[in-house]
Protein backbone atom coordinates (compact mmCIF):
# COMPACT_ATOMS: atom_id res chain seq x y z
CA UNK A 1 0.00 0.00 0.00
CA UNK A 2 1.08 3.51 -0.79
CA UNK A 3 2.03 5.14 2.16
CA UNK A 4 0.86 8.92 2.34
CA UNK A 5 -2.22 8.33 0.16
CA UNK A 6 -5.51 8.12 2.17
CA UNK A 7 -7.00 4.41 0.06
CA UNK A 8 -10.98 5.50 0.16
CA UNK A 9 -14.15 3.60 -0.84
CA UNK A 10 -14.75 3.64 -4.70
CA UNK A 11 -16.85 6.55 -5.68
CA UNK A 12 -19.41 5.95 -8.95
CA UNK A 13 -21.46 9.05 -8.28
CA UNK A 14 -22.46 12.37 -6.07
CA UNK A 15 -25.39 13.10 -4.10
CA UNK A 16 -25.95 16.94 -3.70
CA UNK A 17 -28.66 19.39 -2.71
CA UNK A 18 -26.68 22.04 -5.01
CA UNK A 19 -24.89 23.31 -7.21
CA UNK A 20 -22.61 25.50 -8.71
CA UNK A 21 -23.33 28.23 -10.77
CA UNK A 22 -21.92 30.86 -12.89
CA UNK A 23 -22.98 34.33 -12.18
CA UNK A 24 -21.55 37.43 -12.94
CA UNK A 25 -18.14 35.45 -14.70
CA UNK A 26 -17.75 33.65 -11.41
CA UNK A 27 -19.15 30.16 -10.00
CA UNK A 28 -20.92 30.28 -7.20
CA UNK A 29 -22.65 27.63 -4.91
CA UNK A 30 -26.33 27.72 -5.15
CA UNK A 31 -28.39 26.11 -2.46
CA UNK A 32 -31.56 23.76 -3.96
CA UNK A 33 -34.17 22.13 -2.20
CA UNK A 34 -33.80 18.39 -3.66
CA UNK A 35 -31.17 16.19 -4.31
CA UNK A 36 -29.13 15.40 -7.32
CA UNK A 37 -27.73 12.42 -8.38
CA UNK A 38 -24.71 12.96 -10.72
CA UNK A 39 -21.71 10.77 -12.31
CA UNK A 40 -18.33 12.04 -11.73
CA UNK A 41 -17.93 13.59 -15.05
CA UNK A 42 -17.97 17.52 -15.13
CA UNK A 43 -18.53 19.22 -18.10
CA UNK A 44 -18.66 23.67 -18.49
CA UNK A 45 -22.20 23.38 -17.67
CA UNK A 46 -21.65 21.53 -14.25
CA UNK A 47 -21.96 17.88 -13.35
CA UNK A 48 -23.01 15.21 -15.44
CA UNK A 49 -26.90 13.49 -14.09
CA UNK A 50 -26.23 9.62 -13.11
CA UNK A 51 -29.73 7.37 -14.54
CA UNK A 52 -30.64 7.17 -11.17
CA UNK A 53 -30.91 10.52 -10.61
CA UNK A 54 -34.76 10.23 -13.01
CA UNK A 55 -35.30 6.49 -12.54
CA UNK A 56 -35.71 7.12 -8.45
CA UNK A 57 -38.11 10.26 -8.78
CA UNK A 58 -41.84 9.31 -8.61
CA UNK A 59 -43.27 7.54 -11.87
CA UNK A 60 -39.67 8.83 -13.42
CA UNK A 61 -40.79 11.88 -13.88
CA UNK A 62 -38.32 14.34 -13.72
CA UNK A 63 -40.38 17.73 -12.80
CA UNK A 64 -41.20 15.18 -9.41
CA UNK A 65 -38.34 16.46 -6.56
CA UNK A 66 -36.22 14.17 -5.54
CA UNK A 67 -36.51 14.36 -1.39
CA UNK A 68 -35.75 10.39 -1.07
CA UNK A 69 -32.85 8.04 -1.64
CA UNK A 70 -32.95 4.58 -0.61
CA UNK A 71 -29.18 3.48 0.66
CA UNK A 72 -27.28 1.11 2.12
CA UNK A 73 -24.07 1.72 3.87
CA UNK A 74 -20.90 -0.34 3.39
CA UNK A 75 -19.47 -0.57 6.76
CA UNK A 76 -20.93 -1.48 10.21
CA UNK A 77 -18.62 1.46 12.23
CA UNK A 78 -20.47 4.53 11.93
CA UNK A 79 -17.30 6.36 11.88
CA UNK A 80 -16.06 4.92 8.65
CA UNK A 81 -19.53 6.06 6.54
CA UNK A 82 -19.33 9.38 8.02
CA UNK A 83 -16.22 11.38 8.62
CA UNK A 84 -16.46 14.67 9.87
CA UNK A 85 -13.70 17.03 10.87
CA UNK A 86 -12.67 20.59 10.79
CA UNK A 87 -11.56 21.90 7.60
CA UNK A 88 -9.10 25.04 6.30
CA UNK A 89 -7.85 24.37 2.89
CA UNK A 90 -5.81 26.80 0.94
CA UNK A 91 -7.13 28.76 -1.47
CA UNK A 92 -4.61 29.38 -4.06
CA UNK A 93 -3.75 25.65 -4.51
CA UNK A 94 -7.22 24.04 -3.13
CA UNK A 95 -4.78 21.35 -0.95
CA UNK A 96 -6.50 21.16 1.99
CA UNK A 97 -3.75 22.58 4.81
CA UNK A 98 -5.08 21.30 8.03
CA UNK A 99 -8.01 18.67 9.41
CA UNK A 100 -8.67 18.24 12.74
CA UNK A 101 -11.16 16.89 15.27
CA UNK A 102 -11.69 19.83 18.47
CA UNK A 103 -9.02 18.16 20.39
CA UNK A 104 -6.07 17.57 17.84
CA UNK A 105 -5.08 18.52 13.62
CA UNK A 106 -2.81 17.54 11.13
CA UNK A 107 -1.21 20.70 9.57
CA UNK A 108 0.65 21.21 6.71
CA UNK A 109 3.79 23.21 7.48
CA UNK A 110 7.02 24.18 6.60
CA UNK A 111 8.13 21.63 7.97
CA UNK A 112 5.93 19.30 6.79
CA UNK A 113 2.80 17.89 8.64
CA UNK A 114 2.42 18.03 12.23
CA UNK A 115 0.03 17.17 14.78
CA UNK A 116 -0.95 20.81 17.04
CA UNK A 117 -3.97 21.24 19.07
CA UNK A 118 -7.27 21.78 17.49
CA UNK A 119 -9.48 24.68 19.59
CA UNK A 120 -12.03 24.24 16.42
CA UNK A 121 -12.93 27.12 14.17
CA UNK A 122 -13.64 30.00 16.44
CA UNK A 123 -10.70 29.21 18.48
CA UNK A 124 -8.24 29.03 16.15
CA UNK A 125 -6.22 32.41 15.06
CA UNK A 126 -5.37 30.35 11.22
CA UNK A 127 -9.29 29.59 10.91
CA UNK A 128 -11.04 32.63 11.76
CA UNK A 129 -13.74 34.73 9.37
CA UNK A 130 -14.71 31.40 7.90
CA UNK A 131 -11.60 29.76 6.64
CA UNK A 132 -12.19 26.77 8.37
CA UNK A 133 -15.38 25.06 8.51
CA UNK A 134 -16.64 21.14 9.77
CA UNK A 135 -16.99 19.52 6.88
CA UNK A 136 -18.39 15.88 6.23
CA UNK A 137 -18.19 12.82 3.68
CA UNK A 138 -20.83 10.22 3.82
CA UNK A 139 -20.57 7.25 1.57
CA UNK A 140 -23.50 5.66 0.73
CA UNK A 141 -24.51 2.62 -1.70
CA UNK A 142 -27.60 2.69 -3.79
CA UNK A 143 -29.07 -0.76 -5.30
CA UNK A 144 -27.34 -3.75 -5.66
CA UNK A 145 -25.48 -3.09 -9.30
CA UNK A 146 -22.34 -2.47 -7.38
CA UNK A 147 -22.22 -3.65 -3.82
CA UNK A 148 -18.23 -1.84 -3.30
CA UNK A 149 -18.69 0.93 -5.73
CA UNK A 150 -20.45 4.02 -3.46
CA UNK A 151 -22.08 7.38 -3.85
CA UNK A 152 -20.72 10.22 -1.46
CA UNK A 153 -22.64 12.89 -0.09
CA UNK A 154 -20.30 16.26 1.05
CA UNK A 155 -21.52 18.66 3.37
CA UNK A 156 -20.38 21.36 5.56
CA UNK A 157 -23.94 22.20 7.36
CA UNK A 158 -23.86 21.38 11.12
CA UNK A 159 -27.41 20.22 10.80
CA UNK A 160 -26.61 17.17 8.60
CA UNK A 161 -23.54 16.51 9.86
CA UNK A 162 -24.76 16.74 12.99
CA UNK A 163 -27.99 14.53 12.37
CA UNK A 164 -26.22 12.10 10.33
CA UNK A 165 -23.97 11.29 12.94
CA UNK A 166 -26.64 10.66 15.45
CA UNK A 167 -28.64 8.63 13.00
CA UNK A 168 -25.56 6.75 12.68
CA UNK A 169 -24.56 5.66 15.95
CA UNK A 170 -28.04 5.11 17.23
CA UNK A 171 -28.34 2.40 14.11
CA UNK A 172 -25.18 0.59 14.76
CA UNK A 173 -25.86 0.16 18.60
CA UNK A 174 -29.87 -0.97 17.94
CA UNK A 175 -29.18 -3.55 14.97
CA UNK A 176 -26.87 -4.62 17.52
CA UNK A 177 -23.86 -3.44 15.37
CA UNK A 178 -24.88 -4.88 11.49
CA UNK A 179 -25.37 -1.47 11.14
CA UNK A 180 -24.04 -2.22 6.85
CA UNK A 181 -27.24 -4.32 6.60
CA UNK A 182 -29.85 -2.32 7.36
CA UNK A 183 -32.47 -1.20 4.55
CA UNK A 184 -32.61 3.04 5.20
CA UNK A 185 -33.13 5.95 3.20
CA UNK A 186 -31.47 9.81 3.37
CA UNK A 187 -34.08 11.91 3.51
CA UNK A 188 -33.86 15.74 2.93
CA UNK A 189 -35.78 17.67 5.18
CA UNK A 190 -36.51 21.49 5.59
CA UNK A 191 -36.42 23.74 9.16
CA UNK A 192 -36.22 27.61 9.39
CA UNK A 193 -34.19 29.38 12.29
CA UNK A 194 -33.57 33.07 13.34
CA UNK A 195 -30.30 33.06 11.93
CA UNK A 196 -32.02 32.26 7.88
CA UNK A 197 -34.17 34.98 8.50
CA UNK A 198 -37.15 32.64 8.36
CA UNK A 199 -36.14 31.22 5.26
CA UNK A 200 -35.98 27.83 4.98
CA UNK A 201 -32.72 25.62 4.82
CA UNK A 202 -32.55 21.96 3.92
CA UNK A 203 -30.78 19.36 5.70
CA UNK A 204 -29.91 15.41 5.10
CA UNK A 205 -31.46 12.82 7.22
CA UNK A 206 -30.81 9.18 7.42
CA UNK A 207 -33.91 7.01 8.34
CA UNK A 208 -35.24 3.50 8.34
CA UNK A 209 -36.73 2.55 4.48
CA UNK A 210 -40.53 4.05 3.97
CA UNK A 211 -43.13 1.12 4.59
CA UNK A 212 -41.02 -0.38 7.33
CA UNK A 213 -40.61 -0.31 10.94
CA UNK A 214 -37.96 -0.64 13.17
CA UNK A 215 -38.54 -4.03 14.14
CA UNK A 216 -39.16 -4.98 10.50
CA UNK A 217 -35.49 -3.15 9.43
CA UNK A 218 -33.74 -4.97 12.38
CA UNK A 219 -34.87 -8.34 11.44
CA UNK A 220 -33.90 -8.14 8.07
CA UNK A 221 -30.43 -6.71 8.65
CA UNK A 222 -30.04 -9.62 11.20
CA UNK A 223 -31.16 -12.15 8.32
CA UNK A 224 -28.98 -10.95 5.90
CA UNK A 225 -26.02 -10.75 8.70
CA UNK A 226 -26.36 -14.21 8.61
CA UNK A 227 -26.72 -14.74 5.44
CA UNK A 228 -23.73 -13.12 4.19
CA UNK A 229 -21.53 -14.53 6.87
CA UNK A 230 -22.83 -18.36 5.47
CA UNK A 231 -21.84 -17.17 2.39
CA UNK A 232 -18.64 -16.32 3.29
CA UNK A 233 -18.30 -12.75 3.11
CA UNK A 234 -16.42 -10.54 5.88
CA UNK A 235 -17.88 -7.64 7.15
CA UNK A 236 -15.79 -7.13 10.29
CA UNK A 237 -12.38 -7.67 7.89
CA UNK A 238 -13.75 -4.91 5.30
CA UNK A 239 -14.00 -2.39 8.12
CA UNK A 240 -10.52 -2.93 9.18
CA UNK A 241 -9.44 -2.74 5.30
CA UNK A 242 -11.60 0.47 4.81
CA UNK A 243 -9.77 1.35 8.35
CA UNK A 244 -6.36 1.11 7.38
CA UNK A 245 -6.98 2.73 3.66
CA UNK A 246 -8.21 5.84 5.52
CA UNK A 247 -5.04 5.70 7.75
CA UNK A 248 -2.11 5.53 4.91
CA UNK A 249 -2.71 9.22 4.44
CA UNK A 250 -2.54 12.22 6.51
CA UNK A 251 -5.27 13.89 4.14
CA UNK A 252 -8.47 12.53 2.81
CA UNK A 253 -8.87 14.78 -0.61
CA UNK A 254 -6.62 14.48 -3.59
CA UNK A 255 -5.55 18.18 -4.69
CA UNK A 256 -7.64 17.28 -7.61
CA UNK A 257 -10.97 16.82 -5.24
CA UNK A 258 -9.80 19.37 -2.96
CA UNK A 259 -10.40 22.08 -5.35
CA UNK A 260 -14.23 21.18 -6.44
CA UNK A 261 -14.96 21.16 -2.32
CA UNK A 262 -13.51 24.54 -2.29
CA UNK A 263 -15.39 26.10 -4.92
CA UNK A 264 -18.55 24.04 -4.14
CA UNK A 265 -18.25 24.64 0.25
CA UNK A 266 -15.65 27.56 0.50
CA UNK A 267 -15.99 29.89 -2.03
CA UNK A 268 -13.69 32.89 -1.89
CA UNK A 269 -16.30 35.32 -1.62
CA UNK A 270 -18.34 33.92 0.98
CA UNK A 271 -14.96 34.00 2.98
CA UNK A 272 -14.19 37.67 1.90
CA UNK A 273 -17.77 38.90 3.56
CA UNK A 274 -17.12 36.78 6.71
CA UNK A 275 -13.70 37.79 7.16
CA UNK A 276 -14.76 41.84 6.38
CA UNK A 277 -17.66 41.60 9.12
CA UNK A 278 -15.05 39.69 11.76
CA UNK A 279 -12.67 42.69 10.97
CA UNK A 280 -15.78 44.67 10.97
CA UNK A 281 -17.02 43.72 14.53
CA UNK A 282 -13.65 43.82 15.87
CA UNK A 283 -12.95 47.70 14.74
CA UNK A 284 -16.12 48.11 15.99
CA UNK A 285 -15.46 46.97 19.38
CA UNK A 286 -11.87 48.50 19.02
CA UNK A 287 -13.51 52.07 18.73
CA UNK A 288 -16.11 51.43 21.75
CA UNK A 289 -12.88 49.98 23.94
CA UNK A 290 -11.00 53.40 22.86
CA UNK A 291 -13.66 55.38 23.54
CA UNK A 292 -14.07 54.46 26.99
CA UNK A 293 -10.71 54.46 27.82
CA UNK A 294 -10.79 58.13 26.63
CA UNK A 295 -13.91 59.11 28.81
CA UNK A 296 -12.33 56.96 31.68
CA UNK A 297 -9.34 59.57 31.37
CA UNK A 298 -10.85 62.12 30.67
CA UNK A 299 -13.26 61.97 33.67
CA UNK A 300 -9.92 60.84 35.70
CA UNK A 301 -8.04 64.30 34.64
CA UNK A 302 -11.17 66.33 35.41
CA UNK A 303 -11.36 64.83 38.77
CA UNK A 304 -7.84 65.83 39.24
CA UNK A 305 -7.96 69.35 38.13
CA UNK A 306 -11.00 70.01 40.87
CA UNK A 307 -8.71 68.15 43.89
CA UNK A 308 -6.13 70.56 42.74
Amino acid sequence: MLKGMAITPPIVGRISIGKVVEKNGRRLPEKDDEFTITTQVQTKDGWMLHPLNQSLRKDGNANNKLRSIPVRVMFNDPDLNLRASYHYFDRQTGRPMCVGNGETCNRSTAEGIQELPCPGPDGCHLGQGGLCKPYGRLNVLIGEEDELGSFIFRTTGHNSIRTLTARLKYFHAISGGHLAMLPMELKLRGKSTTQSHRAPIYYVDLTIRTGMTLLDAVTEAKQAYEAREAAGIDQQSLDEAARLGFAAGEFEESTEEARNVQEEFYPTDDVSSTQKKHTGVTNSLSAKLESKTGEHLFNGNHMNAKKA
